[in-house]
């Protein structure tokens, strides 16, 4: 890994990006909702639910939830909320996962506290057709690549992805192409690339193959991805939607009108928020019902 004292901006984004976690616990989870935390050796991750079941108990369904955040800011408390919301929504509980970030963590060791998540879930009991990955931002970038790693590593597959505005391309030579480079108000498209330059990049050089757009998306459960019209990260869904074409994987891709990144943590006060959930919702429950087709769900407004 590149190091971040050889990079002073870089290594005071990462400083602004480490303090970000910690105040966000005053952000209460939604009344009702029951948590309990679990620790591995490196990383941790919580339970949400909101019924009387412990989920360990039950062992029928389960959100395998990454957080977004860049890969270098983020956690439990920060997306907690909105994580429990979609839980909620899903009747069914989320496994919410603190994977291990920058400077402390590469990619690739991010990966293994995916895996090793999903591994937990099996071992504890559920069957992976049970299991739906989810992810926002990085995370649902993460997403794709760990139901691409299960594959890899002879791991069954879960039984559904979605995925909110995920960042799926480490390159950005798209993005810099792209009309909402100048669109999107909340994330800067260099801030990307800085991040996976002097993050990830060995050497100046981008190994393809952390980018899930980059994959053969054969023999990958169904998808919904949702994202902002105006988001500089519209073009990685949209390449995620044409490999999963390409492989014919059942997909969805909602597009928001004009609606911010991951614009699913203002349901508090956004009406068409409380709505992206309830689409994620609906698809997480007939991921457990039957099968999905590319028309299971209505356009996104």
């Amino acid at each position: 890994m590149t190091r971040v004292a050889d990079h002073p901006r870089f290594g005071h984004l990462l400083g602004l990006g480490g303090l970000l976690d910690l105040p966000a616990a005053a952000l209460a989870a939604p009344k009702g909702t029951q948590r309990r935390t679990v620790r591995f050796e490196k990383f941790r991750a919580e339970w949400l639910w909101h019924d009387d079941r412990d989920p360990r108990q039950r062992q029928d369904s389960a959100l395998l939830y990454f957080h977004g955040g860049g890969f270098i800011c983020g956690g439990l408390n920060t997306h907690r909320r909105m994580v429990a919301k979609i839980a909620q929504a899903s009747a069914m509980p989320a496994f919410s996962v603190d994977y291990r970030q920058l400077p402390k963590a590469h990619l690739s060791e991010t990966l293994d506290d995916a895996v090793d998540s999903y591994r937990y879930l099996l071992e504890q009991g559920f069957a992976a057709e049970r299991i739906i990955v989810c992810g926002d931002s990085a995370g649902g970038g993460l997403a794709f690549r760990l139901a691409l790693a299960t594959r890899e590593r002879g791991l069954p597959m879960p039984g559904g992805i979605s995925a909110i505005a995920p960042w799926a391309d480490l390159d950005s030579t798209v993005r810099e192409a792209h009309p909402n480079r100048h669109l999107d108000s909340y994330i800067p498209a260099r801030a990307l690339e800085l991040i996976a330059r002097r993050g990830f990049a060995a050497d100046g050089e981008l190994d393809p193959a952390w980018s899930p757009v980059n994959s053969d998306f054969t023999g990958l459960p169904p998808v919904l991805i949702q994202v902002g019209s105006t988001e500089c990260l519209l073009p990685d869904s949209q390449m995620l939607a044409r490999r999963c074409a390409e492989a014919r994987v059942p997909t969805l891709l909602q597009i928001w009108d004009r609606a911010s990144h991951v614009h699913h943590l203002g349901a508090d006060l956004l009406s068409d928020a409380r709505a992206a959930i309830d689409h994620l919702g609906q698809f997480h429950q007939q991921l457990m019902t039957g099968p999905i087709s590319s028309t299971a769900l209505p356009d996104a407004g």
